[in-house]
């Protein structure tokens, strides 16, 4: 169409975005209000509204590496349909009638149109923030400027369905580890399918000097309540219906652990609930096994800055599970594995790690053996050499004796700062990659396993489905 230039965009929605969205609001340069008949379809391809007369049309033609979506304009002419008529078309046609009134603040941020819009829809409002240009680097630098790049894309048609809750609805799972919170929002549309917003872990160390039957220190306790906190504060600003936290091995064993519980609750609301070790293997198998090889029988086991968790089962059917407090963590700082260090040191370690694996002694072999946690992802992610982290690679990586024997030797030999620079390693893992492949040699070496596959998808992951997903069963909840 003449005139009509695909424009690359990015669009956020949420309740507020605080002082982003102040700012936008006192710099714009035209403050437009319409009202807007959008057209809903199952397609997520395709845009059509109604403004001021005009029929308008957009097609999503391509997506970039960056997540960014270019839209062409295929179709925009006068359009005159009364609104009993526009009622018998949507019936027709099996699509949502919308009707929205916008007020929109328009500015320009480094040479994108950049648009604030309170988008309200009978009684329910919302924001959003749209960002355009002809040029994708130019929608990245201003994104950036603004402090939004790590927000997910949410294109009109698929922010409105959430909006009227005809469509996605979105859900947060809050996973307190030793070592690590892992942070995950997901999508479940109108179908059942659900879709990554965010996934993401912080390392806070809850476990750093913390020992079993005693107190959380006080700066491990700061870090890890900050991050819950602040992921508590994300979910709210991407308009998640509900948030979910549960605490692992490090919360179990802590004397202190209620207070952690009390701060996070105070600071954010959000009610963190201290979880079994069976319960969580038990909700960690049920993901961990999605889009792997199906199996007679089947070990999960699921390595963490505390403790470690095997499930046994036939198939996707879980069957003997328990846990044991052999974590990353503590054999770090029992034997300084956090440096480099001398082979005798190394031997003592798997010996003290073999000796507290005693419950895997005279196992049968299982037919698959499926790895999960951060320390099986790091070292499947630095098998693959990978300089950003992709969970569609790492998930299913086999990992061998003899690429785990290669990681432990390098990690052996290194310090922190060299680990640091090892590509697909995650810097913050520096200090007990050594300690936690030395967990997954011990376990291969137990079960008579030449070799393991990596599974992307944990706790975080069950709990998602179990709390979140209607179609599971009654008894899957947390």
């Amino acid at each position: 169409m003449v005139g009509l230039v695909p424009r690359w965009e990015w669009r956020v929605f949420a309740p507020d975005f605080g002082e982003t969205g102040r700012l936008l609001s006192a710099e714009a340069t035209t403050v437009v209000e319409s009202d807007e008949v959008y057209l809903l379809s199952a397609a997520e391809d395709a845009l059509v509204k109604i403004r001021a007369g005009l029929l308008d049309i957009k097609r999503l033609q391509q997506v970039d590496d960056d997540g960014l979506e270019q839209w062409v304009p295929t179709l925009k002419a006068p359009i005159s349909i009364a609104p009993e008529e526009m009622d018998e078309v949507t019936s027709a046609l099996a699509v949502l009638r919308v009707d929205v009134h916008k007020t929109r603040h328009r500015s320009s941020v480094d040479g994108c149109l950049a648009e604030l819009t309170e988008v309200r829809v009978g009684g329910s409002s919302t924001w959003s923030i749209a960002v355009e240009s002809e040029d994708p680097a130019r929608v990245m630098a201003a994104l950036g400027r603004l402090g939004l790049a790590d927000l997910p894309n949410t294109n009109y048609a698929r922010g409105l369905a959430a909006l009227v809750g005809s469509g996605v609805r979105r859900y947060a799972v809050i996973d307190v580890g030793t070592n690590s919170v892992k942070f995950h929002v997901g999508e479940r549309d109108a179908q059942g399918e659900w879709r990554t917003v965010i996934d993401r872990a912080e390392v806070t160390r809850l476990g750093e000097g913390l020992h079993e039957g005693g107190p959380i220190p006080p700066e491990p306790m700061r870090r890890t309540v900050d991050a819950i906190v602040g992921m508590a504060e994300e979910a709210e600003r991407l308009g998640v219906a509900e948030v979910v936290a549960v605490g692992t091995a490090g919360l179990r064993m802590a004397t202190n652990s209620g207070d952690v519980v009390d701060e996070v609750r105070r600071r954010s609301g959000v009610r963190l609930e201290v979880i079994s070790g069976e319960d969580e293997a038990r909700l960690a198998v049920r993901a961990a096994t999605v889009g792997l090889p199906e199996a007679g029988s089947v070990i999960v086991f699921d390595t963490g800055g505390g403790s470690s968790q095997f499930t046994f089962g036939r198939g996707a059917e879980p069957g003997e599970q328990f846990s044991v407090p052999v974590g990353a963590v503590r054999f770090t700082e029992r034997f300084g594995l956090q440096s480099a260090v001398a082979t005798e040191v190394l031997d003592e370690a798997l010996a003290a790690i073999a000796s507290e694996l005693s419950d895997l002694d005279g196992r049968e072999p299982p037919e698959l053996l499926v790895g999960m946690g951060g320390g099986l992802t790091n070292l499947a992610a630095v098998s693959h050499g990978l300089a950003d982290y992709d969970p569609d690679v790492v998930h299913g990586t086999v990992l061998d004796r003899a690429e785990i024997d290669r990681q432990i030797e390098l990690y052996r030999t290194s310090d922190t700062e060299q680990r640091r620079t090892v590509p697909g390693l995650q810097p913050a893992r520096a200090e007990v990659i050594l300690a936690g492949a030395c967990i997954v040699r011990t376990v291969l070496e137990k079960l008579g396993k030449d070799e393991l596959r990596v599974s992307d998808r944990g706790l975080r992951h069950g709990v998602l489905a179990a709390r979140f997903d209607p179609d599971d069963s009654p008894d899957s909840g947390v």
